[in-house]
């Protein structure tokens, strides 16, 4: 019997970029805002400060474009090389999405574009289901990219949640490896949803119905701002992500300890600190950035590996597990190998 893998192409990883806005809002900004101090908000998250848009140039369309042609630049491609555009986004800048217009920005004409919404999780949603289009020999060159600007949700009189958000864009270019050489970089995933945790975060839908058969709508309808219940979430990102880093390097055939670094959603740094201690490993291989920018929702893994890269301490052939987590319930892993 034929293995079915055998018939399939490899994905490889080749090139990044990232984008946020220029506005930066500190602690201590925070501060005159709300009743909080620094101390009290890094001792507890590791976040300092966070960049914010402000204004239309900080769209979701705009940033995401920038950290795509960055990526696009890395990888030694043109946008019209682009064959795909996958935009994981939880905060639209048009409910009918806004891959169109990242697609139309970047100029990427050949690509078909579309948003793909799973919130703190969607960078590896994203990346898992590019590389099936890769694999089966659909497209060649897909930009995947993450971007939220959170801070439009955010109730800004709420110590609990606006001390955690940023704004800002991520983005990896994969590419389909030769029929002669089909090495697969993508070594390993495991994806999950739990709906029954729904309501522990959130942006709910606000709408005023008139109550007929109908369903008209009187005056503007929109979304409630970010509800999370911060110790329940917690509890379920460090029960739930070691198990799935765990699944992934399983289907890979490696150990943790095979990995030369680990990338997380950057949500908060006592979640790093505890899958890291569950493992074992050098807390220098778990890569951190929130101090600067917060949490970013699908952008920051994306953010946190670019940096990386751009820093050299991310190298061809490194092993990397990424996790994303958050609403939905939704959690997901993926290996790979940089390049």
């Amino acid at each position: 019997m034929t293995n079915p893998e055998s018939s399939l192409l490899g994905v490889r990883f080749i090139g990044s970029g990232s984008a946020v806005p220029d506005r930066v809002l500190t602690n201590q900004d925070l501060a005159q805002m709300v009743d909080t101090n620094d101390e009290w908000i890094a001792s507890r998250t590791g976040i300092r400060e966070r960049h914010i848009a402000d204004g239309v140039e900080d769209s979701v369309a705009n940033l995401a474009a920038k950290a795509g042609q960055k990526a696009i630049t890395a990888a030694g491609l043109n946008p019209e090389d682009i064959d795909l555009i996958i935009l994981s986004t939880s905060t639209s800048d048009d409910l009918f999405g806004t891959a169109g217009r990242v697609q139309k920005i970047l100029g990427a004409e050949k690509a078909v574009a579309f948003d793909l919404v799973a919130a703190c999780s969607g960078f590896v949603f994203g990346l898992v289901t590019a590389s099936q289009y890769i694999r089966t020999g659909v497209y060649k060159n897909i930009l995947i990219i993450g971007a939220d600007v959170l801070s439009r949700w955010v109730d800004w009189q709420d110590r609990r949640t606006c001390i955690l958000f940023g704004d800002g864009a991520g983005a990896v270019v994969l590419q389909a490896t030769s029929q002669d050489h089909p090495q697969n970089n993508l070594l390993g995933f495991e994806m999950r949803s739990d709906g029954k945790g729904n309501e522990l975060l959130n942006i709910n839908y606000l709408g005023n119905y008139l109550g007929n058969y109908l369903g008209n709508y009187l005056g503007r309808n929109t979304f409630n701002p970010i509800t999370m219940n911060g110790q329940e979430v917690y509890r379920f990102a460090v029960r739930r992500v070691p198990e799935v880093i765990e699944k992934s390097l399983h289907k890979a055939n490696l150990e943790v300890h095979d990995l030369d670094w680990l990338i997380l959603h950057q949500a908060n740094q006592r979640i790093i600190d505890a899958v890291v201690n569950r493992f074992g490993i050098d807390p220098a291989k778990a890569v951190s950035n929130m101090g600067k920018y917060g949490n970013t929702s699908a952008a920051s893994i994306p953010i946190a590996l670019d940096e990386w890269v751009q820093a050299g301490k991310i190298q061809k052939d490194h092993l990397i597990a990424i996790a994303g987590f958050g609403a939905g319930l939704s959690w997901g892993s993926a290996v790979i190998r940089w390049g």
